[in-house]
């Protein structure tokens, strides 16, 4: 799939409103930009938000935020982000983002890995 800059300018946007709903602690607003799938999984903005604050928490309450490259991982999209957890300690965060059908993005997950493992 071929990534235009609108794409990126959405998936961006996505991102950062769902953070900003966590600081917020707006478990509907952050719950939303969640993919059907996930929201399936979790079933209501509560248990979501329980499992980002319990496992995620440089996604949670990140001290910074910086946007790297948009890349395909196993044949996901995946927008790379830089966070700066709580603790201090840094972390590369990958969104793996879904276009919906009515071509919206949503984030259909979050892997976060050390800053110098090797992305491939």
């Amino acid at each position: 799939m071929k990534i235009t800059d609108s794409d990126s300018v959405a998936i961006r946007y996505v991102i950062e409103r769902q953070l900003e709903a966590f600081q917020k602690d707006d478990t509907a607003g952050a719950f939303a930009f969640a993919s059907p799938e996930i929201q399936a999984q979790f079933r209501n903005p509560e248990n979501f938000i329980q499992m980002v604050r319990l496992g995620y928490p440089a996604v949670y309450r990140p001290r910074s935020v910086f946007f790297d490259k948009i890349t395909t991982i196993h044949g996901k999209i995946t927008q790379l982000v830089l966070l700066l957890g709580p603790d201090g300690v840094p972390v590369r965060a990958l969104y793996l983002m879904q276009k919906q059908s009515d071509t919206t993005w949503k984030i259909n997950g979050c892997v976060l890995i050390p800053v110098e493992a090797e992305i491939k």
